[in-house]
């Protein structure tokens, strides 16, 4: 009975081995914001692609909790590429439904979110690529940006194979 238990638990260690190998991934980082995301507080990610032949998916990955007070995250994406051009975007991304539950996966009251950042993206310059995330959250009727963002813990950029 003893080893039958044994054999089975190496089954189930070597399934989830297996089963967390990712052969998509290009690039996968986080970084801890606390428990508030400051709007000045500019997530940087340095990416080295030798590829300029491929395509890729962005993804912005966000942690949060029940303490995110919004349905929406703003972003501004910036990509300065190898030759120095940058590219510079604002994107809005959807976090909770119409009754205020947040989107995302997870159990408890923390929510993983892969938010869609650009699709088929192509490194044209094989070099380094730096990537920086900051937010752009505004309450409606205020000019002004949202100073600290509650709710957030993490934030990360996975880069993918698209095919």
């Amino acid at each position: 009975m003893l080893l039958r238990n044994n054999i089975l638990l190496a089954g189930f260690a070597l399934l989830f081995v297996f089963a967390s190998c990712d052969k998509k991934s290009f690039f996968d980082e986080y970084q801890t914001v606390g428990s508030a995301w400051n709007k000045n507080d500019v997530k940087k990610f340095v990416v080295e692609q030798q590829d300029s032949l491929g395509s890729y998916n962005l993804f912005l990955n966000v942690r949060n909790n029940k303490k995110y007070p919004f349905n929406n995250l703003y972003v501004i994406l910036k990509i300065q590429q190898p030759n120095a051009a940058v590219l510079v975007d604002t994107l809005e991304f959807q976090m909770a439904n119409a009754d205020g539950s947040l989107l995302g996966t997870g159990f408890t009251d923390v929510k993983e979110n892969k938010l869609w950042l650009k699709e088929g993206f192509q490194f044209k310059q094989a070099g380094t690529y730096n990537f920086e995330i900051q937010q752009a959250v505004r309450e409606s009727g205020k000019v002004g940006g949202v100073e600290v963002l509650d709710g957030i813990s993490e934030i990360g950029l996975r880069i993918e194979h698209a095919n």
